[in-house]
């Protein structure tokens, strides 16, 4: 939760109220000015070997360590979270992506050399190398402000580029803890920058100032405006911009481990998760016994402070998204909807919502069509797996889904029929913690990806040398002047390799020959 002066964002505890914190706002004009510094800073950076470069982020990482109750402790009073969320979901998978980037840069960043596709060309050798873009802006959201944006900086960083990072309003107090790690760091200067900036005007920001690419998590309509604004200086992006998150239930799956996984990765920060579960679709031989175990298991949840760890959810981060969830829930109840489990919330003292199972939903309610960011499972029952993967894919959204079954081979085909950037099986939400894999969406969920070799590739942009290996030729076989000759030469050529007649494969030899001498004269 936060409020804005013209001169810095008071940071507030979105369950008690109280200030944690200030964070200097900084003005558009200022922003660029800092990209130039950062510009300036980035040519020697970039110089530096990938290993030197490597010890920063491994440094980071131990700062990281060394400090990590502390800031949990912040992330928790930021975000209305509790402290085992903040450490587990954000802390840990920090500190993994920090230390498995580091010790993979240098592999992702070598230099390679792709065979000859022809022997025609066999003189010809291609190397691919990767260079930074430059200046990279990373703008963050509120529900996992630490962690979101923290492989992007050490990948962006890693790679060579410079980064100026802009986090969310709301959760500035995270944002200046995860500012610290990096300055502490020893970075040189200007090459990392946080800024406070209004959300509304941070895009263009960041754009007039001419980065070179830009990272956005957020919205659709932001996600957007962004695109627009990046289309007038042709900026690249990545964008990821939330899900409504689909879980199958197939009649074979392990009914207990499946109830778990969807009450963890469909309530845990209090369903404040791009990737968490929103929608799960049960076989009907199985609904009865999984509704049971989910209404046992979501009824047993604590909801409230993090006092002493006594609770299992938190509050939302602002009231602004429990009205949007309170929002959804009463639409599906007018629409014929039930809630068939509850877990109470605290009524005073933040912005606390309680956890809710809902059947009766179908695709006509908005709980089923749209992103809920909060503590809400729609469960809806199917004849079989086939109804199951056509409600999965009937959305806008596709950034992941899960399949749960016994029958991993079976789990998997289903999986690779579900229009998702990420299928699990028999779990989910938790592969955003896994550096190596990869992070991103189809359809409105955005495109580009972070974390993995694909993310880290995002960092970079393929640049092609292509080297002749023979100086004693003089002009290439196809070059002026033209002529008769040349060109049944080179159609000798094209027989030689591909012609299925070995009779016309000898003829093209004797064509190819007889202009291969043109290769060592003048033209």
């Amino acid at each position: 939760m936060e409020n804005q002066t013209s001169e810095y964002t008071i940071c507030l505890d979105p369950i008690t109220g109280a200030e944690i914190g200030r964070s200097p706002l900084d003005r558009p004009e200022d922003v660029p000015g800092l990209v130039h510094s950062a510009r300036t800073a980035q040519v020697a950076w970039a110089a530096q070997p990938v290993r030197l470069r490597a010890r920063h982020m491994r440094r980071v990482r131990d700062l990281l360590v060394d400090r990590a109750d502390d800031i949990a402790a912040v992330i928790a009073a930021d975000c209305g979270k509790s402290r085992i969320d903040a450490m587990g979901t954000e802390l840990l998978p920090s500190s993994m992506a920090a230390d498995y980037y580091s010790r993979r840069a240098a592999r992702f960043l070598r230099e390679r050399r792709p065979r000859p596709s022809s022997i025609l060309l066999a003189n010809k050798r291609t190397r691919i190398l990767r260079r930074p873009h430059g200046v990279v802006g990373i703008i963050s959201p509120w529900n996992y402000p630490f962690a979101i944006p923290f492989s992007e900086v050490v990948m962006a960083l890693l790679a060579g580029n410079a980064v100026v990072l802009k986090v969310a309003s709301e959760t500035q107090a995270t944002g200046r803890e995860l500012e610290r790690c990096f300055t502490e760091a020893g970075l040189p200067h200007g090459i990392f920058r946080h800024i406070n900036l209004p959300g509304r005007v941070a895009g263009s920001a960041l754009l007039d100032a001419g980065i070179d690419k830009l990272f956005f998590t957020g919205s659709i309509p932001v996600g957007r405006i962004l695109m627009r604004k990046a289309a007038e200086t042709l900026t690249p992006l990545v964008l990821e911009l939330g899900g409504n998150d689909a879980m199958l239930v197939c009649p074979d799956a392990d009914l207990e481990r499946a109830a778990s996984g969807a009450v963890w990765a469909g309530m845990q920060n209090c369903g404040q998760s791009c990737g968490g579960v929103e929608r799960i679709y049960v076989h009907e031989a199985v609904s009865e016994r999984f509704l049971a175990l989910l209404k046992e298991k979501v009824e047993t949840l604590r909801i409230g402070s993090d006092e002493n760890f006594g609770s299992d959810i938190g509050a939302l981060t602002t009231e602004r998204q429990a009205d949007a969830v309170r929002e959804q829930v009463e639409d599906a109840l007018s629409r014929g909807a039930t809630v068939f489990a509850r877990a109470e919330a605290p009524v005073a003292g933040g912005s606390f919502l309680p956890a809710l199972v809902l059947t009766g939903v179908d695709h006509t309610m908005a709980v089923m069509r749209e992103e809920t960011f909060g503590p809400v499972l729609g469960v809806m029952t199917v004849r079989n797996m086939d109804e199951a993967v056509a409600l999965a894919n009937d959305t806008n959204y596709g950034l992941s889904a899960s399949v749960w079954s016994r029958d991993r081979w079976y789990a998997r085909g289903l999986a690779h029929r579900i229009e998702a950037g990420a299928v699990l099986v028999n779990d989910h939400l938790m592969n955003h913690g896994m550096p190596e894999a990869p992070w991103g969406g189809c359809k409105q969920s955005g495109f580009g990806r972070t974390h993995g070799r694909e993310g880290f590739d995002e960092m970079t942009w393929p640049q092609v040398l292509v080297d002749d290996l023979l100086p004693q030729i003089r002009r290439d076989l196809w070059w002026f002047p033209y002529g008769k000759d040349l060109y049944h030469g080179l159609a000798g050529a094209l027989r030689l390799l591909f012609s299925r007649s070995p009779t016309a494969r000898l003829s093209g030899l004797r064509r190819l020959l007889r202009i291969v001498s043109r290769c060592f004269t003048r033209g």
